[in-house]
């Protein structure tokens, strides 16, 4: 990651989400190294602590080291807020995500809806959020070929991941309804509705 910057890679994305609310909390501190760290970025097995140029990074990888060793998963997810989606389970792909799942579509939207997820990093586009730790009967394939045009707001799925797309743009996973909330925002602080470690809850919704 050059020279300023460490990547930290962890087992899955639970010791992310742990570890970088750890870091999180020591950068804030400002204090020692921890006051050259500009940012920490959790992704789906790794996190990226980038510092400003100069900082010692070896000095900051045995900080990193020792307190990777005292975190647990348990202990150490920050809680970064809740936010409830509302969502019309129109989306174009339900039926084909419940014959991939063996459920119907009402059972889909039961399960979308029945267990929180957590946010666990960003990615793709300004805005787009891998939502993790959802129902594990609709871990579903991407779509064997990718549209060229997804909607804003389209709720999707791919893998074990939801997500919801903050704006038109090609896209491959699985659609399953539509919300009207706005992801990114420049005018807003953070511009990002969902930051790593938020609940995230879907509520289903008239259309």
């Amino acid at each position: 990651m050059g020279d300023t910057a460490i990547l930290v890679e962890t087992s899955n994305i639970d010791a992310v989400l742990a570890l970088s609310a750890t870091l999180g909390q020591l950068a804030a501190t400002r204090q020692g190294v921890w006051a050259d760290v500009d940012d920490i970025v959790p992704a789906a097995r790794t996190v990226l602590v980038v510092a400003r140029g100069g900082t010692d990074l070896a000095a900051l990888a045995r900080l990193i080291e020792r307190a990777g060793a005292a975190t647990t998963v348990s202990d150490s997810v920050a809680d970064a807020g809740r936010v409830e989606i509302p969502v019309r389970y129109d989306g174009p792909d339900l039926e084909d995500v419940a014959r991939h799942t063996g459920l119907t579509p009402r059972e889909v939207v039961e399960a979308h809806t029945g267990m929180p997820w957590r946010v666990g990093f960003g990615g793709f586009a300004p805005g787009f959020a891998y939502l993790v730790g959802g129902d594990p009967r609709l871990t579903v394939p991407r779509r064997p070929s990718p549209r060229t045009a997804v909607p804003a707001g389209a709720v999707a799925l791919a893998g074990d991941f939801s997500g919801i797309y903050p704006r038109e743009s090609p896209g491959g996973w699985q659609l399953i309804g539509t919300t009207d909330v706005v992801l990114w925002d420049v005018d807003r602080t953070p511009p990002a509705l969902f930051t790593p470690g938020m609940v995230v809850t879907f509520v289903e919704v008239g259309s």
